[in-house]
């Protein structure tokens, strides 16, 4: 606990809210929805985050739109309770397109009213520049084929359209 004689201790102090702390990029904070270039959201409403999240912190009502010649299945709301949320990041874990990582973000996670905890889809999408080093360290740590195969660079994450 003493440091050794001679030696003084490094200084951990940090003073909040002037000083902020850098995050390591294994942080997770709040979830985020992937935004794609064109402002739409990365997810196609497969309810694999609904299903895996075990604080039943999510929900989801999947709707189909039209992309060019093809329908596109997308979620018409997406909710997520930050109230229920656990940081767990099994549902960033579980998203077979990328559509929704563990954010760094801690500032404004405490509030005095839950309703204000309640997340709506809007509130959620984060443009996808943004994310690009989180969304590269969720493919190294997971290691998933879909994640290794296709698109690897930064420059192929940020002109992936799905």
């Amino acid at each position: 606990v003493f440091p050794p004689k001679g030696k003084k201790r490094k200084i951990f102090t940090v003073y909040y809210p002037e000083e902020k702390l850098t995050i390591p990029i294994a942080y997770r904070g709040r979830p985020v929805l992937v935004q794609r270039e064109d402002g739409k959201e990365k997810c196609v409403a497969c309810g694999l985050c609904e299903r895996i999240c075990p604080a039943l912190a999510i929900s989801i009502v999947g709707g189909e739109r039209q992309r060019g010649n093809d329908m596109e299945r997308y979620p018409v709301t997406y909710i997520l309770d930050m109230s229920r949320c656990v940081y767990c990041g099994l549902c960033e874990e579980v998203c077979p397109h990328e559509a929704i990582v563990m954010s760094d973000e801690y500032v404004g996670l405490a509030e005095y009213d839950r309703n204000n905890m309640i997340y709506p889809k809007e509130k959620l999408l984060i443009p996808v520049a943004k994310l690009i080093n989180r969304i590269e360290y969720v493919r190294k740590i997971y290691g998933k084929a879909n994640y290794t195969n296709n698109l690897n660079s930064k420059s192929e994450i940020l002109n992936s359209k799905q």
